[in-house]
């Protein structure tokens, strides 16, 4: 069992990651993950170009029925949070409000990350009326040219009028749920338009506004793809446009009442000032290897969401499937457990390896 310091950053993970308290964290997990992310389709109807999809096919193209998704979910007794998104857009699944409902029956709170441009007035009821509680969309660009370079395709008025649709739906219903929310993949092509993007979300009426930063093959910089890479990303920069952005955006946000903040709910600059260098080990404030699981449209377990974008070494990834074997069988097995164990040293897998250093953690 490897005793490992007070994890600061802690503070900013969402409860349902945290681990029992007094635990240290060693190669076995002492209970069942509690967010579990299952991609319900690995097909997507764009081809964005800092998305690792559009330049790479890791799986072959699935959509898990209805059937399979409850077959996958059920092994899962403890989950609290499905995250159903992954590598694909998840409103490609048909059967997906369905889904969502039988999540909401077991109690369980349910996210989905879209690009919204499939945003139909049928889409709109049929996710409000399954229990949805949170509905994040992928914008990255307030003006159509920026957003159809980056998305590669000219739909940023139809996610608008997408967006639109379901606040409406929303206000129709009476329904509080989903929780709107726009993220965007904050780069150096987009950073200057992030201030207006903050008054598109005002005027959409979405109270909350979040930047990512861009994940990419930080080690293999001859092998870097369309925009995801080192020269585009602003993670861990130092930038007086970037302090500049950061505070008219806080300052529009304050007065329209958008919250702006950076993924894992802390403000932006902090998130992007965390970077360090590999010798402080920033990858082992993560908690996930212990208490979250990704499950791919084919069964694949995987360690994280991150981590596809992180690695051509896709194979080296999958820790156990699903159709082959229960989870049960797989959450501390040994291949689970040499994850673990080398996570905890100075030399874990590629993919965390950079997890804190080129992009936040």
């Amino acid at each position: 069992m490897v005793e490992l310091p007070a994890l600061s950053e802690q503070t900013f993970l969402p409860s349902a990651y945290h681990l029992p308290l007094g635990y240290r964290r060693g190669m076995i997990a002492p209970s069942h993950p509690k967010v579990v992310f299952i991609e319900v389709t690995n097909r997507c109807n764009l081809l964005c170009k800092t998305c690792v999809r559009t330049y790479f096919e890791r799986e072959p193209l699935a959509s898990l029925s209805y059937q399979e998704f409850v077959s996958i979910a059920e092994q899962f007794p403890e989950m609290r949070r499905a995250v159903l998104h992954g590598i694909g857009e998840p409103l490609l699944n048909k059967e997906l409000p369905e889904i969502i409902t039988y999540l909401k029956s077991r109690g369980t709170e349910v996210i989905i990350n879209s690009n919204g441009t499939l945003l139909t007035e049928e889409w709109q009821l049929r996710l409000v009326e399954s229990g949805l509680d949170e509905f994040r969309c992928s914008i990255d660009g307030s003006r159509a040219d920026t957003y159809a370079r980056i998305r590669g395709a000219d739909l940023l008025h139809k996610v608008h009028m997408g967006l639109d649709g379901l606040v409406k739906t929303k206000a129709t219903l009476s329904a509080d749920l989903p929780r709107i929310s726009i993220w965007c993949v904050a780069n150096q092509e987009n950073l200057e338009e992030l201030p207006e993007l903050v008054r598109t979300a005002a005027r959409l009426g979405i109270a909350e506004l979040y930047i990512q930063r861009m994940t990419f093959f930080a080690s293999e910089k001859d092998r870097q793809y369309g925009m995801a890479r080192t020269d585009l990303a602003i993670f861990g920069s130092e930038s007086k446009k970037q302090e500049e952005v950061f505070a008219i955006c806080e300052r529009l946000g304050s007065e329209l009442g958008v919250e702006f903040r950076a993924s894992g709910g802390r403000d932006p600059r902090s998130s992007l000032a965390a970077a360090k260098s590999v010798d402080q080990l920033p990858w082992q404030a993560c908690l996930r290897p212990w208490t979250s699981a990704y499950v791919t449209a084919n069964g694949n377990c995987l360690p994280c969401c991150l981590s596809p974008f992180a690695t051509h070494d896709y194979e080296s990834l999958i820790l156990g499937n699903l159709f082959e074997k229960p989870f049960d069988e797989i959450w501390n097995d040994v291949v689970y457990q040499q994850f673990r164990d080398a996570f905890l040293s100075p030399n874990p897998h590629k993919a965390c390896v950079s997890c804190g250093v080129y992009w936040s953690l």
